[in-house]
């Protein structure tokens, strides 16, 4: 796992860190680099949950993104929301 130069994980809560391990697992399953792009810092939505440190963005993956995505949708489970955007994936702890 990789993170974009000042990004910050450490403020993640606890169920959204447990999912960034999950869906980097994902990602070195088909032998790609994850890179997070954004937690809490960066312009986002007015109530967005990066803002409540239970969110983070990531790169698309280059190669194998459906089935990325959906073993992070898989690993994760229902209390998450993982949302293919148009040059990143959004994964959020909303139970």
């Amino acid at each position: 796992m990789l993170l974009k130069a000042g990004v910050d994980i450490s403020r993640l809560k606890r169920q959204i860190r447990k999912a960034l391990y999950k869906a980097n697992n994902q990602y070195e399953l088909y032998d790609e680099e994850m890179v997070v792009t954004s937690t809490y810092e960066g312009n986002h939505s007015a109530g967005s949950l990066h803002y409540a440190d239970n969110a983070f963005d990531t790169r698309k993956p280059e190669e194998w993104g459906e089935e990325i995505i959906d073993g992070i949708r898989d690993t994760c489970g229902k209390d998450f929301d993982v949302v293919a955007e148009d040059d990143h994936l959004h994964i959020e702890y909303d139970p």
